[in-house]
């Protein structure tokens, strides 16, 4: 049940999507084209990441770029060239998929600068978000769309107010490799109220196995923290740190809870996720499935 809204409690309209990175774990083939646009199937990553966000409702996008970032902004911009030929091509279905990227959303651009760090990312939104809640979205978690996190972080969010964030149970011996949160239970089985967070820490020293995904609903107050936060883990301004201090201290920004999600998700920041997501994905596709999975069968079989 969503709470009805208030000025003080704003619905939700706009999506932050970092994307300055500079994807050194796909090189070379990331040393002239973005990471964001690595194809997973026939979409780009990013493209996925767009959807979602116009899914959960908010058609208000800003992505933090950086520098060789542009082929982003003419993937969602109109090709009016290409689309004129597929017209006169009378090939419909191909003029929609080119269209498609272009109307999902508004979508406006920053760029970073210096790449800081997730919190500073963050904080170069400020000027567009305002003093609004917003969604964080980062490009190398992939949400399968029949399970949808981000509206369920959105009517948490419009619900408790404050901050939101997205959390994964992982094996304790791989939680080094997340921000890990401390948490309470609530009367929501998939939903917890978050009273600590640490950046990355050593398996025993731990709160829980608890990792932070790729996926936000913040308040704005975290601007005014991240503008007071020093640099963290790795000489970076973290998110996770700045989150820290809205837990911490709920007069600061409201509460922080976390959605529990025990859905599919495809992390392509790695290249053996990434070739397993296209996998996954592919065999999933109505008009590429069926072959691929009957070659895939052949294939696993010959290499056993």
């Amino acid at each position: 049940m969503v709470a009805d809204m208030t000025e003080a409690n704003p619905r939700i309209s706009k999506a932050v999507i970092p994307a300055a990175g500079l994807g050194t774990r796909f090189l070379p083939a990331t040393k002239a084209t973005p990471k964001e646009m690595l194809p997973v199937v026939d979409k780009p990553a990013i493209q996925y990441v767009v959807e979602e966000a116009a899914a959960a409702g908010l058609d208000d996008v800003l992505m933090i770029t950086g520098r060789n970032k542009r082929p982003l902004e003419d993937h969602f911009d109109r090709n009016h060239e290409l689309e004129s030929a597929l017209e006169r091509k009378g090939d419909g279905s191909k003029l929609a998929k080119v269209q498609e990227s272009s109307d999902l959303a508004t979508i406006h651009y920053v760029r970073q600068g210096d790449p800081r760090g997730l919190g500073h990312a963050v904080l170069c939104a400020a000027p567009h978000v305002g003093n609004e809640p917003f969604a964080v979205l980062l490009g190398d978690d992939l949400i399968d769309p029949r399970d949808p996190l981000l509206q369920r972080m959105v009517e948490i969010q419009e619900l408790h107010g404050g901050s939101v964030i997205a959390l994964m149970e992982v094996a304790p011996e791989q939680i080094h490799l997340y921000g890990c949160a401390a948490v309470e239970r609530t009367e929501d089985g998939d939903v917890v109220k978050v009273t600590g967070l640490v950046e990355k820490p050593d398996p025993a020293d731990a709160p829980s196995n608890y990792a932070i995904i790729g996926r936000y609903v913040l308040a704005p107050q975290i601007f005014d923290v991240l503008r007071k936060t020093e640099p963290g883990r790795g000489g970076e301004i973290q998110l996770t740190d700045a989150l820290q201090q809205l837990a911490a201290d709920e007069k600061v920004g409201g509460p922080v809870h976390g959605v529990v999600f025990k859905g599919r998700r495809y992390d392509t920041g790695d290249r053996g996720d990434y070739l397993r997501a296209i996998v996954r994905l592919a065999c999933e596709r109505e008009d590429l499935g069926p072959d691929f999975r009957t070659w895939l069968r052949s294939f696993v079989a010959e290499e056993m």
